[in-house]
């Protein structure tokens, strides 16, 4: 026989032994089935020069007597002995059970017995739904205030050597908050739409562009303050003509990298930090550097009141960031806030006046406004309202109307993000002068 169809030696002398009996159709018996002849004479028994048709089965290594081969540990797993345990033992290995604390041997008594205990049963179901409460789905996002209250944490116990002027904190604090938001995003969404959104005076206007538009924009007007140190200005190679900052957002737009792409983080990061260290150790409000003169083309703000105002707009475009790439985003701290409002209450006389024309007299208090803030940030000030321009918030004078307002929305309101007429205020006294508030807050909004 061919060596193709040879099976092993003992397989292949049995068959020899088969051929030799009567009946089983080797080449001694040519009427068995599978014989010499099909029907047509033709010789078909197996011989060297005419092997079989269909080869013969190999036979298993269970079914002779050759030891079985040793599977390793790994391919054999060693089952874990079933533990005899009492009723009450296994109750009392329940709630283990059910919070997967159980050794393998107690877990398959444990599980054996489930299947025969109806009362075990259902108190294992129980157990298993309340470690289901204790372990709540959590999201994967970071708290936007973590970096905030672990740097308090260390502050407290360390105090920086060279400390941030308070004036300058908030700006601090957003920036890196709006770092960390530009951290978690990805390359698709820097090019996500963003409408920035403000009040030109009299009614809502927009312009649209990106994520890396945003910063580019923070950056083009975070560029006066740096001017005003004596820093380098990120537009120093454009050419900018003026000083006002969406005629600078727009140099920059059309002649840096038009969009803008993710790689504008980097010199607007690197300037937030070159203007926080530069004013801590220039010092803080009882240094020159505090009044250091910042201009925005047609009004100028002292250093201090400047660093407010990028704070506050930081975070206004970081909301509309965090819009725009479906991304939970907190208001500021109390403290902050409360400075981001104060310095819009401040500025109020001054849009006020220019929007109407003063009724009384240049020195006369004349009439004065209660500004209500609730909430974060919150706190009272009384704006004049036909003072001479530039007339100081809290001026006695005759109190005719009363505004509340929540501190968010009311800087929502600054912003240019919530009309006048549809702001949430609790509105006492007289309608005109609450109307002319209202409308000076939203046109302090800019691009």
């Amino acid at each position: 026989m061919s060596s193709a169809f040879r099976s092993d030696d003992g397989d292949e002398e049995e068959r020899r032994e088969g051929d030799r009996q009567p009946g089983r159709g080797g080449p001694t018996d040519g009427n068995g089935p599978g014989g010499p002849t099909d029907g047509t004479g033709a010789d078909r028994s197996p011989s060297p020069d005419h092997p079989p048709r269909i080869p013969t089965p190999r036979a298993s290594v269970e079914d002779g007597e050759r030891p079985l081969p040793t599977l390793s540990a790994e391919e054999n797993p060693p089952v874990p002995a079933t533990l005899v345990l009492a009723h009450p033992v296994l109750k009392s290995l329940l709630g283990a059970w059910a919070l997967a604390a159980c050794s393998a041997a107690e877990a398959v008594a444990v599980e054996e017995h489930l299947g025969e205990c109806g009362s075990c049963a259902e108190e294992a179901l129980r157990l298993r739904d309340a470690v289901g409460l204790l372990h709540p789905p959590e999201s994967l996002d970071l708290d936007p205030a973590l970096r905030t209250r672990v740097l308090e944490g260390c502050l407290d116990r360390r105090p920086p050597r060279i400390p941030v002027p308070e004036w300058a904190a908030p700006y601090d604090a957003e920036t890196a908050r709006l770092d960390a938001l530009l951290q978690d995003i990805g390359d698709a969404e820097w090019h996500a739409p963003v409408r920035l959104r403000w009040f030109d005076g009299e009614g809502p206007t927009s312009r649209r562009t990106t994520v890396a538009g945003v910063i580019a924009h923070l950056l083009s007007v975070d560029g006066l303050v740096a001017l005003a140190l004596g820093l380098d200005d990120p537009l120093a190679d454009m050419k900018a003509a003026t000083h006002a900052p969406a005629d600078r957002t727009e140099t920059y737009w059309q002649t840096s990298h038009f969009p803008p792409t993710r790689s504008v983080r980097t010199p607007w990061r690197e300037q937030s930090h070159d203007l926080v260290r530069t004013v801590s150790f220039a010092g803080g409000s009882d240094s020159g550097s505090a009044k250091l003169a910042v201009s925005y083309g047609d009004f100028t703000l002292p250093l201090h009141d400047a660093m407010v105002d990028r704070a506050f707009e930081c975070w206004v475009h970081a909301e509309d960031i965090a819009e725009a790439v479906d991304y939970p985003y907190e208001p500021p701290s109390g403290r902050h806030l409360n400075r981001m409002i104060d310095l819009a209450a401040r500025m109020l006389p001054v849009a006020i006046a220019a929007r109407r024309r003063p009724l009384v007299g240049a020195g006369t208090a004349g009439r004065t406004l209660r500004l209500e803030i609730e909430g974060l940030g919150g706190g009272e000030w009384l704006i004049p309202l036909d003072g001479p321009v530039g007339s100081a918030v809290g001026s006695a004078g005759e109190e005719v109307a009363h505004i509340a307002l929540d501190g968010v929305e009311f800087c929502h309101l600054a912003a240019g993000h919530v009309p006048p007429a549809e702001a949430a205020a609790g509105q006492l006294g007289d309608r005109e002068a609450i109307r002319d508030v209202l409308f000076a807050a939203a046109s302090l909004s800019r691009m």
